[in-house]
Parts: structure tokens; sequence; C-alpha cells
């Protein structure tokens, strides 16, 4: 049987991951809400959903990246029962994120640490990881995210602009986790099925945003940005409570079971490849002006 990805929600990751595996054979199916709107991608059959029905049959592999929503995992909604009984799923991914955790202060958490989330965001994710859990004899694996950066998601474009801003809030960090790692941990886990595990997916350098923005500065040329007071930055709700959760993310299980060794364990080397990809190792700075 040929193996077939079916990806609920053809964003980012899930196109990154199709990519890879197209290029191993695979066969991969992706949804998405508007089709006009989609990025095709070679190789992959997309379909409108939700809006028209879907399949199971001939799929192998599962992955969701579909977030949830204060009705449950829409996902669920529709398909749970064809989930449980789909004959030929092999792997079943879901895509959670580190918010569950809660916050922390700072310190360390890792896969054994409880659930606590103090976000609505975070509520809901782990809402869903107990409605996937709660499927009988899914091969399900669950993997909770850092934040995700890479080639047309990162700091550049911003910085450019001169948009980009060093907001500051003492002792706060953030973890962080290029789309490429993402990848190989998901293809790793896949060549190594492992039902009912849970991985943190993030790099080895928990570090406060400030910093990686002050070098993602130096590195096109440009002057760093003045740091912004988080008290003072007038941010929007959603974005404050990004800033409500603190801490530092272990990522040791996807090392010891997995056998992972991360492309980019910082956002140093992350950057510098995004950089690269992005075809800003050439940027000129602009000249500055001055009034006369």
């Amino acid at each position: 049987m040929t193996k077939t990805l079916l990806c609920l929600g053809f964003g980012y990751t899930a196109r990154a991951l199709a990519h890879d595996l197209i290029r191993d054979g695979w066969r991969v199916i992706g949804t998405t809400r508007n089709l006009d709107e989609a990025a095709p991608l070679d190789g992959v059959e997309l379909i409108t959903w939700p809006g028209n029905p879907i399949s199971l049959n001939g799929v192998t592999h599962v992955l969701s990246s579909v977030g949830p929503t204060e009705g449950g995992d829409p996902v669920l909604v529709d398909l749970a029962d064809m989930l449980a009984d789909a004959p030929n799923l092999q792997w079943v991914g879901y895509l959670s994120t580190t918010a569950v955790y809660g916050d922390h202060g700072g310190a360390w958490v890792d896969e054994t640490t409880p659930v606590t989330p103090s976000s609505q965001r975070g509520r809901w994710r782990a809402g869903a990881e107990q409605a996937w859990q709660a499927i009988p004899d899914l091969p399900l694996h669950i993997f909770r995210l850092a934040g995700i950066y890479g080639p047309g998601r990162g700091p550049f474009a911003k910085l450019m602009a001169g948009k980009a801003r060093r907001i500051v809030k003492p002792g706060q960090v953030f973890s962080r986790i290029h789309v490429d790692d993402i990848t190989q941990v998901l293809t790793a886990s896949i060549d190594q099925p492992n039902p009912g595990a849970v991985y943190n997916l993030c790099d080895d350098d928990p570090a406060p945003p400030q910093d990686v923005l002050g070098f993602a500065a130096e590195l096109l040329g440009l002057a760093v940005p003045a740091e912004v007071p988080f008290d003072e930055a007038g941010m929007t709700p959603m974005a404050r409570s990004f800033y409500g959760e603190n801490k530092r993310v272990e990522n040791h299980r996807i090392k010891d079971e997995l056998g992972v060794q991360l492309h980019y364990p910082s956002y140093r080397e992350g950057l510098r490849a995004v950089r690269a990809a992005e075809n800003l190792e050439t940027f000129t700075p602009p000249e500055e002006t001055t009034g006369v």
C-alpha cells in the first residue's frame, strides 16, 4: 500500500512536511478552507474542508494542525467516528502547543510536567489533546510546539520595514523551533511510531524575545531597535497573553527516543538559515538620512 498522508489543515508546517514526504514517494492530501487562497504544492491533492466529504480509504497517516475553538476540535466534531473506524492508520500526529503547560515563572518544563494551562488558547488545546486521546486504539502522537519560525515566517520583514519592536519584560523567555526541525521530528516519529507518546518540539535555547530580534537586526546590518518596556508597549490582549506565560521547555525526549539532532539548536543558527533561504545575505541596509 502506498504511504498516504492526510493533512487536516494544510498550513505552514504541514506544507513543509509534505514537501519532504513527496520527495520520498508519498501520496499527500491536504485540506484547506478556501481552495482559491491556498498555496499549492506540486504533488499535493488539495480539497476544500469543511464543505466536502473526507475519505480515509487508503490513508495510512494523518496529521492534524487545525486549531480548537470554544466548541472543541473541529476535526473531531466531524471525523472522530471515522478516525476510530479507519482500518489502515499506522500513525496519527496532532500538533498542539507548549501553552498547555501554562506559566512556570521561567522554570523548566518537560513532558511529565502537569498540564495546567493559564490562557484560553492553552485550555482549548489541553481539551483537544484529551479528546484526541479518548479515541480508542488510535495510533496517536502529540507534538507540543514552541513558537514556529522559518523562511517566510521570521523577524526580517518587519525589521526591514522598520516596524519591529524590542518589547522587554524582565525575566521573560520564550522557546522556539525552526520548521525544518519540526519536520525532522515528525518524520522520525513516523519512522518509529510510539502510539500514546507526547513530545515537546523546541530548540535548546529559550531566550528573551528582545535578544532574538536584536540578533536578527545585526544579521541584516540594521540598527538594533530600541527597547520598549512591556507595560508601555500598547499591545493587543492576544499579544499580551503570550507574555503571561514564562517557561523554559525541555526537548530531551525527541533526542533520546527519536534520535533527533537539531539542525538549529538555537535561534542564532536558525536565523542565519532563514536569512540565507530568503536571499538576504547580500541585503544592503538603507542609508541613514539627516535633515539640513
